[in-house]
């Protein structure tokens, strides 16, 4: 089968920089636009600018247009992409990369059309041979804790040695640190760090530093 081909120019950032650039990719769901500028910038104040909004609401896409557009700073991502119109319309809010709690050949051609920088989510190793087979070795293991947590990566290091991962589902302050001491782990995915209490009562000095904790997590070596 051949690998899938990019039809438009791609965004000047690949996967393996969105996961190198900090341990933690916050994994963020926006309901109130108006929440949107001052929770990047609270992040990047703290230390991280990879920022994933989730299309999981109907705020998301304008969320991702106005952080594109208002902080410069971050480096804006849409999550929970299923398909080639949410491929489409997050490029089109302003997103430089991707995230998708699966894969399939549709949803990692469109975001090559797209100019999307694509993260796919697997589960199983048939997964990461599907998405192998189509050009993706930086993939998102998701849910994480749920799919066999650090155990599971452990294995995959073996048959999947040329993989690099983002766990992400079940993630904690607490484990990341588990995750990361993972030679095939490159950063992991957390909502953590964006607690929905805090986004809503406008907290961002507890989101700031809840940032800058995380950003302080190093891998070992």
């Amino acid at each position: 089968m051949d690998v899938i081909k990019s039809t438009t120019a791609a965004s000047h950032w690949t996967a393996l920089q969105v996961m190198q650039d900090a341990p933690v990719i916050p994994v963020i769901v926006l309901n109130d636009v108006a929440h949107a500028v001052p929770l990047a910038r609270a992040l990047v104040a703290g230390g991280i600018r990879m920022l994933e909004v989730t299309l999981r609401t109907p705020q998301a896409l304008a969320c991702i247009e106005r952080i594109a557009r208002e902080v410069p700073e971050a480096v804006v991502g849409a999550g929970t992409i299923r398909n080639a119109a949410d491929a489409q319309a997050s490029a089109k809010a302003g997103a430089l990369f991707g995230v998708s709690p699966g894969y399939t050949r549709g949803v990692g051609q469109a975001c090559r059309d797209a100019g999307l920088a694509l993260l796919p989510g697997v589960a199983t190793g048939s997964e990461i041979m599907m998405a192998q087979e189509d050009g993706f070795t930086e993939l998102k293991f998701f849910p994480a804790m749920q799919a066999g947590g650090p155990a599971m990566l452990k294995a995959w290091s073996g048959p999947f040695f040329d993989v690099k991962f983002c766990p992400t589902g079940g993630v904690t302050l607490q484990n990341a640190p588990e995750f990361l001491a993972l030679p095939n782990v490159v950063c992991v995915g957390g909502s953590w760090i964006v607690p929905a209490d805090a986004i809503k009562a406008g907290d961002w000095g507890r989101i700031t530093q809840l940032a800058r904790d995380t950003a302080g997590l190093k891998k070992p070596g």
